[in-house]
């Protein structure tokens, strides 16, 4: 294991890339701050002492959804107690709030409505961009942009092209979950294919949107499965460039229905956190999302290879649905104490990782 651990020291000193084989053994191996060591050299070599985050609000529009996700506690359908949909002027509100309090990102998906016309989406889009001109609107998963085509019987390219036109600026990269076709036809056998996820994501890349990228782990998928899923995002990176971030998306048992799914400790986030960020060496950020981590473990991430805290959030749904015990939101100021506590310097980004301010 020491010679994994000198060779692997190596190619991150040399720029050159681990192979799927030395991840696997990095994955079964117990030495948690040896691996964090690595991850935390390779994100020095990309980021320095900095770590970002930003102010954003998340609008989960709509949780009615037509996929029934065994894995996700957010989605209902249009008889389900709690469901909604929120009117446009209530969208329209918190995002002036939000604009307020001076976010620069407005954070929304939601679920696969039935009944909503992609005018909807359009129409929602271009009212924020005009009432609040200061958000960067990130908005939709590759999973929506193939039911927005479906839905209007157009190409995903028009379907970009027409969401750009009314104020798109990029998209979160969510709806990967594990793209292992076994363990996805347990989770979420509804869902367009891991296959489909990547053309969809290739193809709003090529339209000039940046997008984030997504893994969901620690319910019914192996090691392997997670470096398969890893290894496809390496290469559609390799071809495209437009990836900005990763962010390894903790599982979040509580109100579920997968049978058999164990959750996620504290070592094991820690150890795919930095995994991912010494495979992923064409990425230049990895993200600890607080919400499904928790405020102490994606702090201590901050040793072990991640640069990125996400934000100051703001009503947050799909994980806490779930199960998340983390606040609903963080003030800008306690974001920069968590940072500063770990030793690192807190770094206010926009959207497109533009520093905004320097703390």
């Amino acid at each position: 294991m020491i010679k994994l651990f000198e060779n692997i020291r190596a190619k991150i000193e040399n720029g050159a890339r681990i192979s799927d084989g030395e991840a696997l053994e990095l994955f079964e191996s117990n030495d948690l701050l040896a691996i964090g060591e690595l991850a935390a050299r390779a994100n020095r070599k990309k980021n320095g002492e900095r770590v970002y985050f930003n102010v954003n609000r998340h609008i989960n529009y709509t949780n009615i959804c037509v996929n029934r996700c065994t894995f996700c506690a957010f989605s209902k359908t249009a008889e389900d107690e709690g469901c909604y949909t929120l009117a446009l002027n209530d969208i329209l509100a918190k995002a002036a709030e939000a604009a307020a309090a001076g976010a620069t990102e407005i954070h929304m998906v939601g679920g696969l409505h039935p009944d909503l016309p992609f005018d909807f989406y359009l129409e929602m889009i271009a009212a924020i961009r005009a009432d609040s001109p200061q958000l960067h609107i990130k908005a939709f998963t590759a999973v929506e942009i193939d039911y927005f085509a479906r839905l209007t019987g157009q190409s995903i390219e028009q379907v970009i092209a027409e969401l750009k036109e009314a104020g798109l600026g990029s998209m979160p990269g969510g709806g990967a979950e594990i793209f292992a076709e076994e363990v996805r036809e347990q989770i979420c056998p509804e869902k367009i294919s891991g296959e489909r996820w990547l053309e969809v994501t290739e193809k709003v890349h090529r339209a000039g949107l940046r997008t984030n990228a997504t893994m969901l782990f620690g319910h019914l998928e192996s090691h392997k499965d997670r470096i398969d899923h890893l290894g496809r995002l390496r290469r559609l990176q390799d071809r495209t460039g437009g990836f900005q971030t990763f962010i390894p998306l903790a599982f979040q048992p509580d109100n579920t229905r997968v049978p058999g799914a164990r959750g996620v400790g504290g070592v094991d986030a820690l150890k795919t956190l930095a995994i991912s960020r010494i495979y992923l060496d064409n990425f230049r950020h990895v993200k600890a999302y607080w919400v499904m981590l928790g405020l102490k473990i994606a702090q201590v991430a901050l040793a072990f290879g991640v640069n990125d805290l996400d934000g100051t959030v703001v009503e947050e749904k799909i994980g806490h649905d779930a199960g998340a015990d983390s606040p609903q939101a963080l003030a800008k100021e306690q974001i920069v104490e968590l940072i500063r506590k770990s030793g690192r310097v807190p770094v206010e980004r926009d959207t497109l990782y533009r520093e905004l301010r320097v703390y």
